[in-house]
């Protein structure tokens, strides 16, 4: 038998560079650890999370003698994620009295500072807000203070997300749920504030029992080393990856306090899918299944955030509600094992069911059409792509209920139309303002309210039709000493000559000729020849002044046809028109944009609302009667007749062939622009009245809308005219019109008495001025 010897060289070597070879790889190893401290380091003291912009609506903001109802104010706190519950005691809670709404109003930090939790009792009065309260203390008779106003939360519509594969949602370790870490601990890592970032035990037990199974059915990582895979290293499953992330781990917890670990931990875990986007941390988790913050979850939903740790997917409770009942079940046993909660309490908790829903909130496409302008402002606020996405905080004028009821009601009015009119290529647009402000409530860019493509709201440029035709009238009753609402108009033949050499003879739409008609007859009715004649006797110059005065930038070609809407306007731009016109000629640019926050809540911008007197406001005045009436007796009658009891104003515009259909109106808040037509400018055959005053009115069905309530401008009174000469007179002397007007403008005439000795004019009452709608129609 031979006999092999090994050699020795090789033990003989490395018997003499042992020291050497340590000393080496002692080196490398300190290299690596501090290469890993370094990157540790970088990446908890740096911005550890690049977050979304998130962007919300308009906070609503509740005063006393506001006239808004109680079922309104439910709406929002039912957007806002806000319980009814029999007695409101815990932040986001409400209960309803008769007449009253008591509100556990979260906390929340505004543009202009933090606001705090608040207990709010309101005390209505019809519908009208009569005491705001802020209770103090507990009990049955808690001490108030009155209040002139509050403004609850305002509720997150989207999150800017684009070019991300993850979201999440920042929770600071004040709103961290002392039960959530304790849960976390208990079922994922019961050593965590014993190891130094990995558990050796844990990892032996893991090994023995995947090697017994065959397969990986037991993880020994701690909740530092998930952590430490989750910020640094990939999902790739290999030896060398798991000696990196047991090394991260440990430099964490030995650079860190255990507290800062589990935060980090808290926000960073992924939890779900929402669409294309991964949903990361407690923070946004909790939105996402139970629309609300982490901080209000009870205890059975704490569970069930705490059983998706496991497994998002296998345990999502949309998809499999199952696995997620059962998930949570054993996360409350095992918190009941700890004595967490008792046997009680345990017992009902595994009774209660999910009740999860999804919070539409988190989709990063919402209302794309509004989203669009709040871009267009944000670019000019902050310019760096950088910034727009670092989490920072847009503050919008959306009103998330009106853009909801816009959208709906533009969608459905296109699909009735289109099927009885058989318009298959029928679209539409809309902008909702509000009055005063100028901030745009809703946007809708056309009948795919959900499609992210052309916004015809703020894109599509089409000719305006008789929506023009309140500038015109503008124009002449700001000269007062020449026109008034009964002075006569030539409702004649005319023929004039346009570009090109040829003629331009404009008709009514009846074809019919009246010889003459009072100025307000003939805006109520919508004539075209007596407002062509209007607009050339005041001047093309004058009338394109007037409306570049109402809002509309752009350059105005000044031709005969501009009197009838021969300018290309987009939605936006005709809402601007009519909000200074409703705003008794004060202009507020429209603007979706009020103000950026960074994710700390430092004040990036914040807009200037500036107002600026465009048009006479007693000439203003008159427009807005004569539109009030347009909605009582001329072409948007339909409107009185859908809401017989509100007033409201507006006016109808159609074009050439039927080709576009228009309309703007306005109650006391909002202003409403809807344009309706074919992409390709093909007739509809659509008047103002028969298209886009449909989708005005079922969006007013929808809302609450509020009685038009204009103050009686110094100077106007109450005047008497012979209702065929547009000659001063008074009442019993024949067919009168009695319309307001401004008196001091009137002829010396106006101060003769009549033949009944009366006085022509009735001049406004001193001691307790009303409106002219208290004046006229006894509102």
């Amino acid at each position: 038998m031979k006999i092999i010897e090994i050699p020795l060289l090789p033990f003989r070597w490395l018997k003499r560079h042992f020291w050497k070879l340590f000393i080496v790889l002692l080196v490398a190893s300190s290299a690596y650890v501090i290469y890993v401290d370094a990157q540790v380091k970088q990446r908890f003291e740096g911005n550890k999370w690049q977050v979304p912009a998130q962007i919300f609506a308009r906070p609503l903001t509740l005063q006393v003698k506001q006239e808004i109802s109680i079922d309104e104010v439910k709406d929002e706190l039912s957007l806002l994620g806000y319980r009814k519950v029999a007695a409101a005691q815990s932040t986001g809670e409400y209960q309803i009295y008769s007449n009253q709404l008591r509100i556990q109003r979260r906390a929340f930090h505004f543009p202009n500072g933090f606001e705090p939790e608040r207990d709010i009792r309101i005390t209505w009065q019809g519908v009208r807000i009569i005491k705001i309260e802020y209770l103090i203390g507990k009990g049955a008779n808690p001490t108030s203070k009155s209040l002139a106003l509050i403004r609850l939360e305002p509720w997150l519509v989207s999150r800017l997300v684009n070019g991300l594969e993850e979201d999440r949602m920042l929770v600071g370790r004040d709103n961290i749920p002392k039960l959530l870490q304790k849960a976390l601990v208990i079922v994922e890592d019961r050593d965590f504030y014993q190891h130094y970032g990995i558990a050796p035990t844990s990892i032996i037990r893991a090994l023995f029992a995947n090697i017994i199974a065959g397969r990986t059915v037991q993880g020994g990582s701690t909740l530092t080393q998930q952590l430490a895979k989750n910020f640094f290293l990939t999902r790739e499953r290999s030896y060398i990856r798991k000696a990196k992330e047991a090394v991260m781990a440990i430099v964490i917890d030995a650079r860190y306090h255990k507290d800062e670990i589990i935060n980090a931990y808290i926000n960073e875990v992924f939890l779900g899918q929402n669409g294309a986007v991964a949903v990361h941390g407690f923070g946004l988790a909790s939105h996402f299944y139970f629309d609300k913050p982490l901080a209000e979850l009870t205890i059975p939903e704490i569970a069930t955030l705490i059983g998706l740790v496991k497994g998002p997917s296998f345990y999502s409770p949309s998809k499999h509600p199952e696995r997620a009942l059962k998930r949570r079940n054993v996360v409350l046993r095992l918190l009941f094992e700890a004595n967490e909660i008792g046997s009680s309490d345990y017992a009902a908790y595994v009774a209660t069911p999910l009740n999860t829903a999804s919070s539409d909130s988190l989709a990063s496409g919402q209302h794309p059409a509004f989203m669009d302008k709040v871009r267009d402002e944000l670019n000019t606020v902050i310019s760096r792509r950088s910034e727009q996405l670092s989490g920072v905080k847009l503050y919008t004028t959306l009103d998330i209920n009106a853009q909801r009821r816009a959208e709906e009601a533009l969608k459905e009015q296109v699909e009735s139309i289109s099927q009885k009119r058989n318009q298959a290529k029928l679209q539409a647009a809309m902008v909702v303002s509000d009055v005063k402000t100028g901030e745009i409530r809703a946007i809708v860019g056309g009948k795919k309210t959900t499609f992210s493509g052309f916004n015809r709201a703020l894109n599509a440029y089409r000719p305006i039709g008789s929506l023009v035709k309140p500038a015109v009238y503008l124009s002449a009753l700001e000269d007062p000493e020449h026109y008034n609402l009964a002075t006569m108009l030539e409702d004649t033949p005319v023929k004039m000559r346009s570009t090109g050499g040829k003629y331009w003879e404009p008709l009514n739409a009846d074809k019919e000729f009246r010889g003459q008609v009072a100025l307000i007859e003939a805006l109520i009715k919508s004539y075209n020849v007596p407002s062509v004649k209007l607009g050339m006797a005041v001047g093309l110059d004058e009338v394109a002044h007037t409306i570049n005065r109402l809002g509309v930038d752009k350059d105005i070609t000044k031709v005969p046809a501009l009197t009838l809407g021969a300018i290309d306007l987009s939605v936006l731009q005709v809402n601007q028109m009519y909000q200074t016109i409703a705003n008794n000629g004060v202009l507020n640019k429209l603007h979706s944009l009020t103000a950026v926050t960074s994710n700390e809540n430092e004040l990036l911008y914040l807009r200037d609302v500036k107002s600026e007197i465009r048009a006479d406001e007693s000439a203003t005045y008159l427009i807005n009667y004569a539109l009030h009436k347009v909605t009582l007796e001329g072409t948007a009658s339909a409107v009185r007749k859908a809401f017989p009891n509100i007033n409201m104003a507006g006016k109808t515009g159609t074009t050439n062939d039927y080709r576009d259909s228009w309309f703007a109106g306005f109650d006391r808040n909002l202003v409403t622009a809807v344009w309706m037509g074919s992409d390709d400018n093909s007739p509809i055959n659509l008047s103002g009245a028969s298209g886009a005053m449909q989708v005005f009115i079922a969006f007013q069905k929808k809302q609450s809308p509020k009685n038009l309530s204009r103050r009686f401008p110094e100077g106007l009174g109450i005047a008497h005219f012979d209702a065929h000469t547009g000659k001063l007179s008074t009442p019993g002397c024949g067919d009168i019109l009695s319309v307001p007007a401004i008196l001091g403008a009137l002829p010396a005439q106006a101060k003769e008495k009549a033949c009944d000795g009366k006085s022509a004019i009735k001049t406004q009452a001193k001691k307790k001025p009303k409106t002219l709608w208290e004046k006229l129609f006894g509102n």
